[in-house]
């Protein structure tokens, strides 16, 4: 294997390929618990198109894996090193090309930062909608691969309504170009959806064009305090029902919030069993908070507070912020699960993640984009006492067995990677699976994209 790193490094600058053992151990796996991780023959940090072509076409040559990578903050195992690989770190092609105010679309390398391009953005009086918890970390071409979600889904949508265009390197180092930069577009078959969310198995995203909006009014929040989840859930598809809009609509069950008030002393009442937080972006928030509010009052709400400005709106939604930090300090780790079902069944589904987390003896603590039915129930347990971790494994698939028998997704944002694909085998069927590797097949003929993730 020596030979594939000296020919990696005859084509690339000095540095750009990486052996030191401490290195690639930290580029070895992303965040998710009970993935296999392998151990990389090298570490590759391209500065430039060209030079990832290279790396594939090397790769190619050697029949050598590659395993595309962002920032590692990805929770399904999908960036985890096999054994013998070229891990690909895009994370220093972190260019902002181009930000058209006219056609309203950014161009940008894969390393960009979610955070840097929208703050980028909006001084140019725009915006980036999409907005993962990870977004001051996780990079565009993270999104991308993952298909990522964030809290402003229920109005504004996920990563793949925002991708226009791509260029891409495939598995042999030919470069592809896919989609556009006009506001319509249908000519051919649409290859730049087919890569959002591919997880790196189709090919090597390069640049991106994606599309903006224009800056939104500053938007005002609102908290309501439940006595059950099933009130609460109750509340959230009367909201819907009734053709709201909000810009945010986010769910914390009892378990959550005690976590939160451990950690941060929020001052949140213990008996609150759910916590449902609102917000709007609307020229008139606060005549549409109060709507909302009656809406949750009379749903069963046993308190509801609005905010005044957004200075308020930023305290009120600390909590949410703080969920998943707050569960991971109630146990030495933590398994995140990313279930999404239909709205109407939300409340089945938190009544039954409670069940399980009963029936497997651990804290299972639920925060939730509530507007479109995506859950992330936490599972907290000690990762040093074998039968803990074991109950854990089997509580997070019980979970995912729940969100399909409801007729649920088993990922709404996170992807499939390592941890789920026995799991999208389920979901898919046979049909389905054996027409998705086909097109696997096309565009990486010798399985070197990525492998032994999604299939």
């Amino acid at each position: 294997m020596g030979d594939v790193v000296e020919m990696l490094g005859a084509g690339l600058a000095p540095g750009v390929v990486v052996t030191d053992p401490e290195v690639m151990a930290a580029y070895a796996r992303d965040m998710a618990s009970f993935s296999a991780v392998g151990d990389p023959l090298a570490v590759v940090m391209p500065r430039t198109v060209e030079d990832v072509q290279h790396v594939m076409r090397t790769a190619t040559a050697a029949r050598v894996p590659v395993v595309p990578q962002g920032a590692r903050t990805g929770l399904s195992g999908g960036a985890n090193a096999v054994d013998g690989c070229i891990v690909l770190s895009l994370a220093k092609m972190d260019r902002i090309l181009e930000i058209d105010p006219v056609d309203r679309v950014a161009v940008v390398e894969p390393g960009v930062v979610n955070a840097v391009l929208s703050r980028a953005v909006a001084e140019r009086g725009l915006y980036y909608p999409p907005d993962p918890s990870s977004w001051e970390q996780c990079t565009i071409g993270g999104n991308i691969g993952t298909g990522a979600g964030g809290l402003c889904c229920v109005k504004y949508g996920v990563t793949a309504e925002y991708v226009l265009g791509l260029d891409v390197v495939l598995a042999d180092g030919r470069l592809l170009s896919t989609g556009r930069r006009t506001a319509k577009g249908v000519a051919g078959y649409d290859l730049t959806r087919l890569f959002v969310g591919s997880e790196g198995t189709l090919g090597v995203v390069v640049k991106a064009v994606v599309a903006l909006r224009p800056a939104p009014p500053q938007q005002l929040a609102l908290v309501a305090e439940f006595p059950s989840a099933s009130a609460a859930c109750a509340a959230i598809c009367t909201i819907m029902e009734r053709g709201h809009v909000p810009s945010l609509l986010e769910l914390m069950d009892g378990t959550t919030i005690r976590a939160v008030n451990a950690m941060a002393q929020m001052g949140l009442p213990e008996s609150t069993e759910a916590l449902l937080l609102a917000a709007f972006d609307t020229p008139d928030p606060a005549a549409d908070l109060a709507a909302l509010g009656e809406l949750c009052t009379a749903a069963g709400a046993t308190e509801v507070v609005p905010a005044q400005d957004a200075a308020e709106s930023e305290m009120l939604l600390q909590a949410r912020r703080l969920s998943l930090t707050a569960l991971e300090r109630v146990s030495t780790a933590t398994m995140i699960d990313d279930v999404c079902v239909p709205r109407g069944r939300l409340g089945e589904m938190l009544d039954g993640v409670a069940a399980i987390a009963a029936e497997y003896d651990l804290t299972i603590g639920v925060c939730a984009h509530a507007g479109d039915g995506n859950t992330h129930p936490v599972v907290c347990f000690d990762a040093h006492d074998p039968d803990e971790s074991r109950r854990a494994r089997e509580s997070f698939d019980a979970i995912m067995a729940l969100g399909l028998e409801l007729g649920g997704t088993i990922t709404g944002e996170h992807g499939v990677g390592l941890l789920k694909k026995d799991w999208l085998a389920r979901e898919l069927g046979p049909t389905a699976l054996e027409l998705q590797r086909g097109v696997k097949a096309v565009f990486d003929p010798l399985g070197l994209l990525n492998p032994g993730k999604v299939f």
